[in-house]
């Protein structure tokens, strides 16, 4: 069989900056990550990314949710399927609105004052210029996207889409316009769902005044922690059972700053047992007190403008206050005027914030909003959630998603923007109003020419939740939508689930008429080792670009596919975990220089194993080994695994390949006969490209370097590239317990001695052992003695004189002689006294832990830590007590 010279031109040294910007520009140039659908005869496996803002920039929320794509991606393209991973980017409308509006402050510019479509135009020139940053970030990170098919949310194709999309639903009474209350952003200026509400817990305050009634016959307390509210209070609501107010229902109380008159309603709404059992109303600026009023036919007053300050319909002396300051006055004036009954300052409780700029949200009667009803959409998304048809992964995910739909209110969709897809509505000087495709010249009903757009734009949400299919070509029936659809795998994180993982969903079923994806993978997210959530101000960000400028993509990415447990919530990272994953990829890269430098590469690229009847002990252990770790990577990707299978992979890789098998072969491929030089790295080199294969999808760029070595002529065959190379085929025929069990013997024993030489230090050691059992170690003799630090002597040569400690591995007993002169005595003071100090420490931890005033006061973070130190304390102090107990026994 004709073979090649070894390969020996691989440097010490991995080196990831000349590697991966190389090897990534001949994958796109290939064209290696490109899927057709057409004449395809692969089963489909489709994975649409979840749009980034084109505002961003790649940060670790990015890299660890592309990470698990690409490995999907990467696995599927290899076991055949015809992969496609379609990314594209999302116009993020309130993002890259603000960012324009703070570029055009800084040359003196409003948005105003410019125009709607002169704006716009200024946005579309910050896209063009910016826009693409994240897609090269993303490459950066070696992510196998289809390029060819990049989408934006406002191309020509998805805006259709979304015109459609819109028209169908109006048409079909699903969109309606109507007054209602709406979550405001003042700072933004504009609406949000319900579900871009962050709830986050603040210091506030709850103010208990009176309102007196109109006749002077007595008062009504309220309590509430926007008091502020009250200048737009239009009525005092009870329950109807109450009978501390039944006397009071249908009487009025007096507003004390403008004289008017409450009237105090009965609506079951309210809760009796909380507080005086009386609520304020206020219809305009609170959702449960707008229902309220629409029950009992209480007014609505809306008392502020779009930017939180009092409007002119409150009394002239709080006209034009900030939201805050009038909160302050409003206060001051109750106390003035004796009204005030209590005053709750820290009074912690939740409050709404915008997901985007933070800042708090005011529930607001702005006028009339577009709204989708959701009643005729969530039953079809519940049912296809219960009858299996989507699986999600954590299981437990699904109750919430169920739980969420099951509360869902109409969504409000309109936003007070200009960027962005503008309502598709039209309104006629004749009151007509109409939702079109195109745009129209005239009015369907009358004629009238005179058309006026309705001025806002649709919540990006709206254009998201038809990603799955609009990328893929809908409206129009195309190949790929055909295909593709509905696709494998949704990749995200859990903070988006309700955002739009459940609106995909619901849209991709009434429009498309089937379920946008088979299977959704929530994931966790990222923090820093101490698991809090990474923010500049801690100091704790990992700024994934500069990792894989340190460490490169490979390390970034092993290291996040390494934690990614998918029943873990928070996932700790540290630059430390990072480093150790360059570690492993250098591990790979000398690895495999130790392998391809005794390997004769053939013409076909492709190692062979030798006739299985010549196979050693090691090698029969190493393949069994490998037949086990490709197993164990199977059942865990299938389970959507990450961690478990890149824990596998270095197992296997590190310890089992390399610490072991090639160390035991150390001898035959260094100083063996020719035949068993040859045989030896034909073996190690079969294993060695077939463990590259299962690795490329973490680690694509160290593996491809590596495959490639191989050299001969599979671009022949087609496979020019690990990219498309096939993910390995099982060999049950490798499974070998009985070689398992005799090599594991041998490690155990190895790993037993070293141990102990770790105890006690250098000096020369001597394994004594029976005659049977040296000659079950005499085909390994080499290795034991090598990797032990131990001559191997049969018992004959046992010294009586001499100290041993007796060694029981697998039922079968050996006697490690100790160096002669060896005195254990001050060995066992300094880890008595080690010991004691530990123990010490171990005590401190344990009464910190089990202190009330610990546990209640500190952050969730440092307890953690402290019993992470508890833990590490208890180990430790068990390792001392055990090489204490084995010194003793020497002498000491």
């Amino acid at each position: 069989m004709e073979t090649t010279e070894p390969r020996t031109d691989m440097p010490p040294q991995y080196d990831p900056r000349a590697t991966e910007a190389k090897w990534y520009a001949i994958w796109l140039e290939r064209g290696l990550f490109h899927s057709e659908p057409t004449g395809s005869v692969l089963e489909p496996f489709c994975i649409v990314m979840p749009p980034p803002n084109v505002t961003g920039v790649l940060h670790i929320g990015h890299a660890f949710t592309f990470t698990l794509q690409d490995v999907l991606t990467r696995r599927a393209r290899m076991q055949g399927f015809e992969a496609l991973w379609l990314p594209g980017t999302d116009h993020a409308g309130i993002a890259t609105q603000v960012v324009v509006e703070r570029e055009l402050a800084r040359e003196g510019l409003d948005r105003r004052e410019m125009g709607r479509d002169a704006f716009l135009e200024r946005v579309w020139q910050w896209k063009e210029r910016y826009g693409g940053r994240i897609v090269e970030q993303v490459q950066a990170l070696g992510s196998s996207c289809d390029w060819d098919r990049l989408r934006f949310t406002m191309d020509e194709g998805l805006s259709r889409a979304v015109r459609v999309a819109f028209v169908r639903m109006f048409d079909d009474g699903l969109i309606y316009r109507g007054e209602r209350i709406i979550n405001w952003c003042p700072r933004d200026r504009t609406a949000l769902s319900d579900s871009e509400v962050e709830h986050e817990e603040v210091d506030g305050e709850l103010v208990t005044f009176r309102y007196e009634l109109s006749d002077g016959g007595g008062h009504v307390n309220v309590a509430t922690t926007r008091v502020e509210t009250m200048l737009g209070d239009t009525g005092i609501a009870v329950h109807p059972s109450d009978e501390r107010y039944a006397a009071l229902v249908g009487a009025t109380v007096r507003h004390p700053f403008d004289g008017r008159d409450l009237p105090v309603v009965a609506d079951a709404a309210v809760d009796p047992s909380f507080g005086t059992g009386a609520v304020k109303v206020t219809p305009a600026h609170d959702p449960n007190d707008f229902e309220i009023a629409e029950r009992t036919g209480l007014p609505r007053l809306n008392i502020l403008n779009a930017d939180a300050t009092v409007a002119d319909t409150a009394p002239e002396e709080f006209r034009g206050l900030d939201r805050y300051e009038a909160r302050k006055r409003v206060t001051e004036r109750l106390r003035d005027l004796g009204l005030v009954i209590a005053e709750e300052r820290p009074f912690r409780h939740a409050v709404g914030h915008c997901y985007r700029c933070h800042s708090e949200i005011e529930p607001w009667l702005s006028g009339k909003q577009w709204f989708v009803a959701v009643d005729r959409l969530r039953a079809p998304a519940i049912e296809a959630s219960e009858d299996g048809r989507i699986r999600f992964h954590p299981e437990r995910w699904r109750n919430a998603y169920l739980e969420w739909l099951r509360g869902l209110r109409d969504w409000n969709i309109s936003r007070q923007l200009w960027w962005g897809h503008r309502i598709p509505v039209w309104y006629c000087p004749n009151g007509h109003e109409f939702a079109s495709i195109e745009d129209p010249t005239e009015c369907p009903e009358c004629g009238a020419g005179d058309l006026e757009q309705d001025p806002d734009v649709l919540d990006t949400w709206f254009s998201s939740q038809l990603w799955p299919f609009s990328t893929l070509g809908w409206p129009d029936e195309t190949p790929e939508l055909d295909f593709y659809y509905p696709t494998t795998v949704l990749v995200t994180g859990y903070e988006i689930l309700y955002l739009w993982v459940a609106r995909m969903i619901m849209s991709g079923m009434y429009l498309v008429g089937d379920v946008p994806f088979r299977n959704v993978l929530i994931h966790g997210l990222v923090r820093d080792a101490q698991g809090r959530k990474m923010s500049k101000s801690l100091g704790n960000v990992i700024d994934p670009l500069d990792m894989i400028q340190e460490y490169g993509a490979d390390a970034l990415r092993y290291a996040l596919a390494r934690m990614a447990g998918p029943e873990q919530q928070n996932l700790p990272l540290s630059t430390e975990g990072i480093e150790a994953a360059r570690n492993f990829a250098n591990k790979i890269w000398n690895g495999a220089r130790q392998v391809l430098a005794a390997y004769a590469p053939r013409e076909d690229g492709e190692p062979h194993l030798p006739s299985p009847g010549d196979w050693t002990l090691t090698e029969r252990w190493v393949l069994a080994r490998h037949q086990a770790c490709l197993d164990e990577v199977n059942a865990a990707m299938d389970a959507y695994r990450f961690d478990e299978a890149a824990q596998t992979l270095h197992r296997f890789f590190w310890s089992e390949l390399c610490d072991w098998g090639l160390e035991a072969e150390k001898r035959r491929r260094a100083t063996g006969t020719d035949p068993e030089r040859h045989r030896a790295s034909e073996v190690l080199a079969w294993v060695l490209e077939r463990t590259l294969r299962l690795l490329h999808p973490f680690m694509p760029f160290v593996t491809e370097e590596v495959w490639q070595r191989f050299g001969g002529e599979r671009s022949a065959a087609g496979v020019e590239s690990i990219v498309v190379a096939a993910w390995p085929e099982p060999h049950p025929e490798h499974q070998d317990s009985d070689a398992e069990e005799e090599f594991d013997f041998v490690r155990e024993l190895v790993a037993n001695v070293r141990g102990i030489r770790g105890i006690i230090g250098p000096g020369r050691y001597l394994l004594v052992v029976g005659d049977r059992l040296e000659q079950e170690l005499e085909p390994l003799r080499e290795a034991v003695e090598r990797l032990g630090g131990a001559a191997l002597a049969p018992l004959g040569e046992a010294d009586p004189t001499g100290r041993y400690v007796r060694l029981s591995v697998s039922g079968r007993e050996a006697r490690l002689k100790i160096p002669e002169g060896f005195e254990p005595t001050g060995a066992v003071s300094l880890r008595r006294k080690r010991l004691e100090g530990t123990r010490s420490k171990l005590e401190a931890s344990e009464r910190k832990l089990a202190g009330e005033s610990f546990l209640s006061r500190a952050a969730p973070e440092a307890v953690e830590k402290e019993r992470r130190k508890r833990e590490d304390l208890a180990a430790e102090a068990a390792v001392l007590e055990d090489q204490i107990g084995l010194l003793e026994s020497l002498g000491g």
